[in-house]
């Protein structure tokens, strides 16, 4: 029986289970909340229409991009764990990579996927917790940079934002250096492989700005390609606040939002979110692998023991 088999200790007080159902029960009526307003905006059968009629053969193309973008997603985060010494496999970190996406996606009550990642890594490396935290939130925080990156390029293709680019030019640019001079400052070792993970951060987003454009490939969509990318890493921005399950309805009420202010068919947007929530799900529905079959999650990777022997030399 290998370490994986068994399970965490999620023995909670009663406190802590009222409050974990409480948050459910919140995200849930949000999630409910701005779904009900964006197709009180865009008729289902819209969204239903264009889904059935999709060129599929672009569809399958943005699920592919899609899942290659996880992978760099995955090896952005090995950037930030080799930072603390923690040099795992990338076959394991993958694999850990979906399982995590899994437990996020369709576990929003439960012991999310970074908490699982934690208290796994924590246990079978020995390596505090806080360490381990910081790593995968640096990992978030390069993700953000990233979107900022882009939207900062692509602000010159939208004549409705009448903004020298000067402007959000020089506010990145500054923002990036007093992001750069706190981490190294308050956190050097995560800074080791800086500028290499936020490299593959830009890698990450650029490819699931393809995802978006394939989409709209499998739409026929012949128009202007940058205020529906622009709203969807907005959107994307607004999925990291965890008050939905998945970021369902966050997406789609920012790009019923912008449809307006961008001159964009809000049918063909709120169908662009959808499609990308409906990759992402499909995506992390892989990881469902590695809770049926636990063990392979730690195939190929070194004993208790031989860590434990190599930790103690180290």
């Amino acid at each position: 029986m290998t370490n994986l088999e068994e399970t965490p200790n999620l023995k909670k007080t009663s406190r802590q289970k009222i409050w974990d159902a409480a948050k459910l029960v919140l995200k849930i009526t949000v999630t409910s909340a701005l779904l009900y307003y964006v197709f009180s905006k865009v008729p289902i059968s819209d969204v239903k229409d264009r889904l059935l009629k999709a060129n599929y053969w672009w569809m399958t193309v943005a699920l592919v991009c899609f899942f290659a973008s996880t992978m760099v997603s995955s090896w952005r985060l090995l950037s930030f764990f080799r930072s603390i010494d923690l040099n795992l496999s990338r076959r394991f970190n993958f694999r850990l990579y979906l399982l995590g996406l899994f437990y996020n996606f369709l576990l929003p009550g439960g012991i999310g996927g970074d908490g699982y990642k934690i208290w796994l890594l924590n246990k079978r490396y020995k390596l505090p917790a806080k360490q381990v935290f910081w790593a995968i939130l640096f990992d978030r925080l390069s993700g953000l940079w990233a979107i900022g990156f882009i939207i900062c390029a692509l602000i010159i293709f939208i004549p409705q934002i009448d903004v020298h680019l000067a402007i959000p030019g020089a506010i990145f640019i500054v923002g990036s250096i007093i992001y750069y001079f706190v981490a190294y400052k308050f956190f050097k070792e995560y800074t080791r492989f800086f500028f290499q993970a936020h490299a593959k951060a830009v890698l990450v987003q650029g490819m699931q700005v393809l995802t978006i454009i394939f989409v709209l490939f499998g739409q026929n969509f012949e128009g202007k390609f940058a205020p529906y990318l622009l709203s969807f890493l907005a959107s994307a921005l607004a999925a990291v606040v965890p008050i939905t399950i998945g970021g369902a309805g966050a997406r789609e009420t920012i790009f019923t939002q912008l449809s307006g202010v961008f001159n964009m068919d809000v049918g063909l947007a709120v169908f662009l979110s959808i499609s990308f929530y409906l990759i992402s799900l499909l995506v992390a529905l892989t990881g469902i692998y590695y809770v049926i079959r636990t063990s392979r999650l730690e195939a190929g990777l070194p004993g208790i023991e031989e860590t434990d022997t190599e930790n103690t030399a180290k």
